[in-house]
């Protein structure tokens, strides 16, 4: 995977994951940034707060604190205090994706964006990605998306690396043959 990440974000990240991972709590850590970023990406007001120079560090941090109070750990409202008070906040959304990527590397996940050519079920995605885990050796998330054009079989995507098994595939490499024969 190729690291074009802003390096402040990514010690943001890195911040947050040894926090997390000091209370024990990595994927809940995950979830807890990742609803943030998604609230500030969805909700016009949230981010309207957060961007505008007219709210103080202060003000936001103590909204903040009545609004998380009881719902997240301690140690996680005083980090997102601590990016207010940096004006480092409009970066949540990008500390979110590279904390996601770290804990990823450190886990030994990847994942994989997989094509078919009509919808799966959950069982068929776990399937998928319980045979691309024995395959790579590593722990496969796939991220399955429908696309009838293919006619069959899957395309696999991680990183750089790309898997077509498409039956489009298969009939295209048989019709280049059939012209070299003819």
């Amino acid at each position: 995977m190729e690291n074009r990440s802003n390096p402040v974000s990514r010690n943001y990240a890195e911040a947050l994951l040894a926090l997390a991972t000091k209370a024990d709590n990595r994927e809940g850590f995950g979830v807890m940034i990742r609803d943030v970023a998604n609230a500030i990406g969805q909700d016009p007001t949230v981010r309207l707060f957060l961007e505008s120079p007219r709210v103080s560090y202060e003000r936001k941090n103590q909204i903040l604190a009545q609004a998380f109070a009881d719902r997240v750990p301690r140690v996680f409202l005083l980090f997102l205090q601590t990016m207010v008070h940096n004006r480092r906040q409009m970066m949540i959304p990008e500390i979110a994706t590279e904390y996601e990527a770290l804990l990823d590397a450190e886990e030994g996940r990847v994942h994989a964006d997989v094509t078919v050519a009509r919808p799966t079920t959950s069982a068929e995605t776990a399937g998928i990605g319980a045979e691309l885990t024995r395959i790579l050796g590593r722990s496969v998330t796939p991220q399955v998306s429908v696309d009838p054009a293919i006619m069959g079989g899957v395309i696999v995507k991680i990183g750089n690396t790309v898997m077509d098994g498409s039956v489009r595939r298969r009939l295209g490499k048989l019709a280049a043959r059939m012209r070299a024969t003819a």
